[in-house]
């Protein structure tokens, strides 16, 4: 911990960049959890919370391509704290969800504020390089990637907590606040989000800029490969919208611990790229550890199906997606130390299109079958998906060599 907390006091920028993020993603959970409560419960049905969530991704992926060409044109300290003033806006239109009439409307908030965050995070992942030093960057895309962890083990829970007794509209007013307090938190940084030393980019056409970024990645295989292997857990990722159902009917949950169960989630996705920051940093297995955790995310699901009791339920939610946190922070992370910073936006948005994109189908799908198919039958269906992808992505990826020679052929190149 000491070296995440010395980092944190020597670089201003950081420190206000990273608290940022952490306030963004925190109130994105005081909006999410109380919607996928309050939805069922004024339609009678599992499938609009599982449309949250798949508006949640879709626009994401949709956004994405476009996205990346202005974060890679555009100062991107500037594209974040944009997109975060209009998700807060967005997130005040979810007090008008008030009935079944009226749950249309959760889909055109959360859509927008998926909108907004397709400039968000790609923009901070691709800056991150410019705002720390070289021989910080380990530390600092390990505890940036596991922001999104932190937030989601405490918004969560309190995203569960505070509807059960403060209600509703209080969580999406708090969603607002919190995302407008991180664009000033962002506008107040000084350190350039981009290289200053990049020629300014000229204007071209979106098709242009995505291709160019595109055939990049086709040229370089280790690219390709980081980029696919979020694929894995996304596949399994639809069963993210059973939570409420598997709860309520083999426990008879209500707000406190289907937030408990997210919270769970989120505690893993925080714990495992900080166990595995040390071996991030060794190229030679990062290919290994990527498979592994994908594999570790899909058995964790598949037992997950078979438990009676909650507290293991607890366990092993965090067991999984301590290995979907893991896979999802170290091939980020390898993706920064190889993609040059004029095509870093680009990346990163292919990057996150592809995940949302598989994220948004599965959820889906998932919500779909769940009126016909018990939800403790697709939660192992969903860990059984990502296992086969895992044995398939370390079949074909394990003679890669390490991403930072593919650094060096890029700039040869």
């Amino acid at each position: 911990m000491r070296v995440y907390l010395d980092l944190l006091r020597r670089e201003k920028d950081f420190r206000r960049a990273y608290l940022a993020q952490l306030i963004a993603l925190g109130g994105d959970w005081f909006a999410i959890i109380p919607l996928l409560v309050l939805l069922p419960s004024l339609t009678g049905t599992g499938l609009w919370g599982a449309l949250v969530l798949a508006a949640d991704t879709l626009v994401f992926a949709l956004v994405g391509p476009y996205a990346g060409t202005v974060i890679d044109r555009l100062d991107r300290r500037r594209v974040i704290v944009v997109s975060n003033v209009v998700a807060g806006i967005a997130a005040l239109l979810l007090v008008l969800v008030r009935s079944e009439a009226t749950a249309w409307i959760a889909l055109v908030a959360i859509g927008i504020v998926a909108g907004a965050k397709a400039f968000a995070q790609p923009a901070g992942a691709a800056a991150l390089p410019n705002l720390v030093d070289e021989a910080d960057l380990p530390a600092a895309a390990v505890l940036s990637g596991a922001s999104w962890g932190t937030m989601l083990a405490v918004g969560a829970a309190l995203g569960g907590v505070l509807s059960a007794t403060l209600g509703y509209t209080f969580c999406f007013v708090l969603d607002a606040v919190l995302l407008l307090g991180a664009a000033a938190l962002t506008a107040s940084t000084s350190r350039p989000f981009s290289d200053p030393a990049a020629p300014p980019r000229e204007r071209r056409p979106v098709r242009a800029d995505v291709g160019e970024a595109l055939s990049y990645a086709r040229r370089e295989h280790r690219v390709l490969a980081l980029v696919t292997c979020k694929s894995g857990p996304a596949f399994g990722n639809g069963a993210l919208s059973l939570f409420p159902l598997y709860g309520a009917a083999a426990f008879g949950l209500g707000p406190l611990g289907i937030g408990l169960m997210y919270s769970a989630r989120g505690v893993g996705a925080l714990v495992g790229p900080l166990v595995l920051r040390r071996r991030a940093t060794d190229a030679t297995h990062l290919y290994g550890l990527l498979a592994g955790s994908m594999a570790v995310f899909g058995v964790g699901y598949l037992a997950l199906a078979l438990t009676p009791w909650f507290w293991l339920v607890l366990v092993l939610l965090a067991v999984a997606h301590a290995g979907g946190g893991a896979n999802w922070i170290l091939s980020t992370y390898g993706l920064q130390t190889v993609v040059p910073d004029t095509l870093r936006g680009r990346v990163f948005s292919a990057d996150y299109t592809l995940a949302t994109l598989i994220i948004a189908v599965s959820q889906v799908a998932f919500g779909l079958l769940s009126d016909i198919v018990p939800a403790r039958d697709l939660l192992a269906a969903s860990g059984g998906i990502v296992v086969v992808y895992a044995g398939c992505w370390w079949m074909v990826t394990r003679r890669l060599a390490s991403p930072a020679r593919s650094l060096t052929t890029v700039e040869e190149s």
